[in-house]
């Protein structure tokens, strides 16, 4: 099957409460012109600079219905590391607010201000790719035992189980 065969999303009439959500977004938001991108029905994803996404974050709350947060996704993209919303609604569509962080400089604020549980999936991607997520309350690490050694991120593709070895502490 060639690409041209591939069936293209937005041509399908069944998807037009997902065609209303990117264009409200994208005229609330002009950065976001052609940036939100339909992926299947319910499924709505988009890239968002990361000192936009607590604006656009609280659009989607507050204007659009997207009350819940069902988790906080982080990859490593090799130059920067990546994170994913996934907010949805009442009606079980999901809107994904992709970004970005640097690797060694500061992430994106909180988001528990919105979603109070989303302390969880910031302590996950801090500790498992070492996102700087600023403003996150004093707290135990997870998932990763307390003392998992500091700069040991298991989840960055540059890690290695020998980093560990070296990083572990010796007890006296």
């Amino acid at each position: 099957m060639s690409n041209e065969d591939i069936p293209v999303a937005e041509a399908s009439p069944q998807l037009e409460t997902e065609r209303l959500l990117q264009q409200n977004l994208e005229s609330a938001f002009s950065d976001l012109s052609g940036k939100v991108t339909i992926q299947r029905v319910r499924r709505v994803w988009a890239e968002v600079a990361m000192d936009q996404l607590h604006p656009v974050l609280t659009h989607a709350k507050d204007q659009l219905g997207f009350g819940m947060l069902c988790t906080i996704t982080g990859t490593d993209e090799g130059t920067h590391l990546g994170l994913m919303y996934h907010l949805a609604n009442d009606d079980g569509m999901v809107l994904t607010l992709v970004t970005s962080a640097p690797k060694d400089g500061p992430g994106p604020q909180t988001v528990t201000q919105y979603f109070p549980h989303a302390d969880l999936y910031e302590r996950e991607v801090i500790d498992l790719l070492g996102v700087r997520i600023q403003g996150v309350a004093d707290g135990n690490r997870y998932p990763l035992p307390d003392g998992w050694p500091e700069g040991q991120y298991p989840l960055r593709k540059d890690w290695t189980q020998e980093m560990l070895e070296v990083g572990k502490e010796v007890e006296p």
